[in-house]
């Protein structure tokens, strides 16, 4: 398998009206080739939100939207670009980061979470200096962490509802 050098591809998921950021890493091949956030199948993101906030499991993209920011929460990845070998985030070289502070300062954002170790690593990196905001960082929901039961999926990401 050989290095894919890849852009993000589709814009960050916010309103004016978001408090809490949840950053990936960079999307994977499915997400983006739908072009939206935790498109994987198993990718169990949707699920555990949906769960947290009390509410049915989203199946569109609109529902996924409003599920997302009907509760504040807005959703990007730590980078905007990287060279990497298939969706394994270990494997990320020449990383670019996301302008985060770009997307603070059209927003109510207090709160910084990212999902697995390579988000947290690359938001520490490059936009900690930049914001200020420590972030807090949840388990992957992603396949490959399979390691992690749903239920304490749930449990981490209770957080959010703080």
């Amino acid at each position: 398998m050989e290095y894919t050098h890849v852009t993000h591809g589709f814009p960050p998921l916010w309103d004016a009206e978001s408090r809490t950021l949840i950053l990936g890493s960079m999307p994977s091949p499915k997400s983006r080739e739908q072009a939206f956030y935790y498109g994987h199948p198993q990718n169990r993101f949707w699920r555990v939100l949906a769960a947290v906030f009390g509410a049915p499991e989203p199946r569109t993209e609109d529902e996924k939207r409003a599920l997302a920011l009907g509760n504040g929460i807005a959703l990007w990845d730590s980078l905007i670009e990287c060279d990497i070998l298939g969706a394994s985030d270990t494997t990320i070289k020449n990383p670019v980061p996301s302008d985060i502070p770009w997307l603070l300062e059209r927003t109510k954002i207090t709160r910084v979470f990212t999902t697995g170790a390579a988000a947290d690593k690359y938001y520490r990196k490059f936009n900690l200096p930049r914001t200020g905001i420590e972030s807090v960082r949840l388990p992957s929901t992603s396949p490959a962490n399979c390691a992690v039961s749903f239920d304490k999926l749930v449990e981490s990401y209770a957080i959010l509802k703080e």
